[in-house]
């Protein structure tokens, strides 16, 4: 039996309250959180240094860190990627794929179930989040149009079984979904839906959320603007209780007071941090590629030759400052960061939260919210500066 014994921390609670304390983890799992010293516990004890501590950070969608992209097609790639987010605080994910031809991202798909059966000390992969091929080319983005194709859920049958096994997002344009029968069906194998790379209109979305549609990819992104006779998916995502939003908190994708506008008005329980992030996320200023076309990357911008964004660079802890900095406040971050991806994925029995009972996922932040040490399933996933007896 492992165990792990964390002292001298900021426990953020779920009700949003911190407490100072200690945690006490064992074969992954959270078996004890107390504000008093545990006494006669004989395993390895870990001196958090008077860090915060939240729950570990759950990223959605995201393509790519330290060099790999999950369409690079091999458990090397994914190793690479699950490896490198503890860095950040995030200690789950949905691999996300991109518009490729049907071999290629069958061939991902494989690879990612394979790699799933693995076990690592990194973050733990939770499924997929197919972004296209069904989605609109008049707002592709950095996505290659010549692979669009309508939606179909034959296709999703071939490359995920018929259960869906392991497919937990479908990104597409509502309206080229031919009667929403795409959507439908999804929605009753229990897949999130959501509205990307569209040109929907506000009517289009309104029908789409009737039938099941309930979140939107990277909000404010490639997606219909908001314009005073036609509100668009812009406009849904502030007046359709029923979505929950992707949010790029690099201030970039988003400027700082249109995330100021989201947190006041979208409030913090229907926004999801996502880092959409590409494989030079960690590296240096450089060329990269994004689904064989070449990116450049300086600072923390990503853009295409024609300037056209290229999904981030962006880490999580990153994000969450951001929103900070934006007015939010403690229980908001947690839910916006972790809880509400893990309640949308139906995991939050396990994930999201620091509780008995619970996977022992955290992440232990310094004032300046970077990270000191992030702990996966009870495993040290990453430490600044080595174990602290």
């Amino acid at each position: 039996m492992t165990s792990l014994l964390i002292h001298n921390i900021q426990i953020a609670m779920p009700d949003g309250s911190v407490m100072d304390g200690e945690i006490v983890v064992e074969n992954g799992r959270i078996v004890n959180v107390s504000n008093e010293s545990i006494k006669g516990f004989n395993g390895q004890r870990w001196d958090g240094q008077g860090c915060l501590t939240l729950p570990g950070f759950i990223d959605i969608h995201i393509h790519g860190a330290a060099g790999a992209d999950f369409m690079d097609g091999t458990v090397e790639s994914f190793e690479t990627i699950a490896n490198a987010l503890p860095k950040e605080g995030t200690t789950s994910f949905l691999a996300t794929t991109l518009t490729q031809s049907e071999d290629e991202i069958s061939k991902t798909v494989n690879v990612g179930k394979r790699f799933m059966e693995q076990t690592i000390n990194g973050a733990e992969m939770l499924g997929f989040h197919l972004e296209g091929p069904f989605i609109h080319p008049k707002q592709a983005g950095a996505q290659p149009v010549e692979y669009i194709r309508k939606p179909s859920f034959a296709l999703l049958e071939r490359w995920f079984g018929e259960a869906l096994d392991s497919l937990k997002v479908v990104t597409l344009a509502p309206e080229c979904d031919e009667g929403l029968e795409v959507t439908r069906r999804l929605v009753e194998r229990n897949v999130l839906v959501s509205a990307g790379h569209t040109k929907a209109t506000f009517e289009d979305m309104s029908n789409a959320t009737e039938v099941g549609l309930s979140h939107l990819t990277h909000f404010g992104n490639a997606m219909s603007g908001l314009h005073h006779r036609e509100i668009g998916v812009v406009g849904a995502g502030f007046l359709l209780k029923q979505l929950h939003c992707e949010v790029i908190a690099d201030g970039i994708h988003l400027s700082e007071d249109m995330l100021q506008l989201m947190y006041k008005k979208i409030g913090p329980e229907r926004i999801i941090l996502i880092t959409d992030s590409m494989r030079a996320k960690g590296l240096l200023d450089g060329s990269y590629t994004l689904a064989g076309q070449d990116v450049n990357v300086t600072g923390a911008k990503a853009t295409l030759a024609d300037g056209t964004l290229a999904g981030s660079v962006l880490k999580m802890n990153e994000a969450v400052q951001t929103m900070r900095n934006a007015g939010a406040d403690l229980p908001h971050l947690m839910s916006m960061s972790s809880s509400n991806a893990a309640k949308r994925l139906g995991v939050f029995d396990r994930k999201g939260s620091i509780e008995v009972g619970k996977d022992a996922d955290l992440v232990l932040l310094n004032d300046d919210f970077q990270v000191r040490a992030t702990i996966c399933r009870g495993m040290v996933g990453y430490s600044r500066d080595g174990s602290s007896k």
